[in-house]
C-alpha cells in the first residue's frame, strides 16, 4: 500500500494546530506518518507538541520564520526525502472531515484505473459558516474534439483544475520528483498558485467534491492592500504584488500580464490620490522587485542550505531525518 505522510505547516497557532492534528488522527484512512513543520513559533507550540503528541508526531522546528513559501518548501522536501509516496499538505488552520483523506485516495485510484494523468487531487474547502473558500481555477483546456474537457468526470464529482491552494492537497511522489519544490524566496502569498500552475502544465489536478475540509481562515476574502487593517500583514503586501506579477509573467499571456501590471499601477494612483504614502511605497516596492525576481526551482532531493535556516528535530524525527537536512542541522549549530 502506498505511504501517505500528512505534513502540517504551523506558526504561532498552537490551538488551531491541536484541532488540526486531532482531525488528522481520526481519519478513516490512517496516515503512515504525521509531520509538523514549526516555522519558529514563540507561543509554546513546541511544548504543546512535546506534552501532547510525543511519539505520534514528527516535529521539525525551524530556527527562523521563512514564511509560508519556505515552510512549505521544507515540508514537501522532508516528506519526499523520507520516502513518502503521497504528501498530504495543509496549514494548521485546516480541519479535514474524517473521510477527507480516504476520499482523496479513492479519487486518485479511480483516475489511475482510468489511466488519467493527474498532478494532484484536492479537497473542497469550506468556511465555518458553510461557504466555499480557496476555490481553485477550473482547467478549461479542450479535448481532442475542441470542447472544454472539464465536465468529463462530473458524474464522479471530480473537476479538473490548475491553480489551487495548499489546503488539503494530496501530492504524488512522481509530481514532486518531476517539478521540484515551491519557491521559497516568495516568502508569503502566491507560492501555492505558482506551484500548482507549474505542476499542471502538462495535466490537471482534480478537485474532489466528496473530500471536505473546513478552513479557519484568519482573514476572510481575497488579499487587498486597500482594505488591509493588520499592520503586520500590511508590510507583506510587497511580496503579494511581486509574486503575482511574477506568476502573471511566467504563466499568463503577455496581454494578461500587462493588464495585471496596469491594475497595480491603478492601485498605486488610487493610494497616491488618498495621500496614503505608506501603502503607495509598498506597491512601488513590489512592482520594482518583480522586475528582477526570478527565483530558481529546487529539486526535491537537494539539501536546503540556501534557505539559511537551522532545523531542530525531536528524537523521533531525528531517526528519520532526510539526508541534507541532517547535514544542514550539524553545520548550522544549535537552533533556537
Amino acid at each position: 500500500m502506498a505511504s501517505v505522510f500528512a505534513v502540517v505547516l504551523t506558526f504561532n497557532r498552537k490551538e488551531l494546530l491541536r484541532r488540526c492534528l486531532d482531525c488528522i488522527f481520526t481519519q478513516s484512512r490512517a496516515c503512515d506518518r504525521v509531520v509538523v513543520i514549526d516555522n519558529c513559533s514563540s507561543d509554546g507550540t513546541s511544548q504543546m507538541l512535546r506534552d501532547e503528541w510525543a511519539g505520534r508526531v514528527e516535529v521539525h522546528t525551524l530556527s527562523r520564520n521563512v514564511g509560508a513559501s519556505g515552510g512549505f518548501n521544507v515540508a514537501i522536501r522532508v516528506a519526499y526525502q523520507a520516502g513518502a509516496d503521497f504528501v498530504w499538505l495543509m496549514d494548521d488552520d485546516v480541519l479535514p472531515d474524517k473521510d477527507a483523506l480516504a476520499k482523496l485516495i479513492e479519487a486518485d485510484q479511480y483516475l489511475a484505473d482510468k489511466s488519467v494523468e493527474r498532478a494532484f487531487v484536492l479537497s473542497t474547502a469550506w468556511t465555518e459558516d458553510g461557504r466555499v473558500t480557496n476555490v481553485p481555477k477550473v482547467d478549461t483546456r479542450p479535448s481532442d474534439r475542441g470542447y472544454e474537457n472539464w465536465p468529463l468526470f462530473l458524474e464522479r464529482r471530480l473537476v479538473p483544475v490548475t491553480r489551487a491552494t495548499f489546503v488539503s492537497i494530496l501530492l504524488p511522489r512522481s509530481t514532486i520528483a518531476a517539478y521540484g519544490l515551491p519557491l521559497a524566496p516568495m516568502f508569503i502569498w502566491g507560492e501555492d498558485s505558482e506551484y500548482t500552475l507549474r505542476i499542471t502544465g502538462k495535466c490537471p489536478g482534480f478537485l474532489v467534491s466528496e473530500s471536505k475540509v473546513v478552513h479557519l481562515r484568519q482573514v476572510s476574502g481575497t488579499v487587498n492592500i486597500l482594505t488591509e487593517t493588520n499592520d503586520t500583514r500590511l508590510k507583506y503586501h510587497r511580496h503579494y504584488i511581486r509574486n503575482h506579477l511574477y506568476i502573471a509573467r511566467v504563466y499568463s499571456t503577455k496581454f494578461d500580464y500587462v493588464r495585471y501590471a496596469i491594475r497595480q499601477l491603478q492601485m498605486l494612483f488610487t493610494l497616491l490620490g488618498k495621500r496614503d504614502l505608506k501603502r503607495a511605497r509598498i506597491v512601488v516596492t513590489g512592482i520594482l522587485e518583480s522586475l528582477w525576481f526570478r527565483p530558481p526551482i529546487e529539486t526535491a532531493d537537494t539539501a536546503p542550505e540556501q534557505l539559511g535556516v537551522a532545523i531542530k528535530s525531536d528524537r523521533a524525527a531525528a531517526a528519520v531525518l532526510p539526508r541534507g537536512l541532517e547535514s544542514l542541522r550539524r553545520s548550522a549549530g544549535p537552533s533556537t
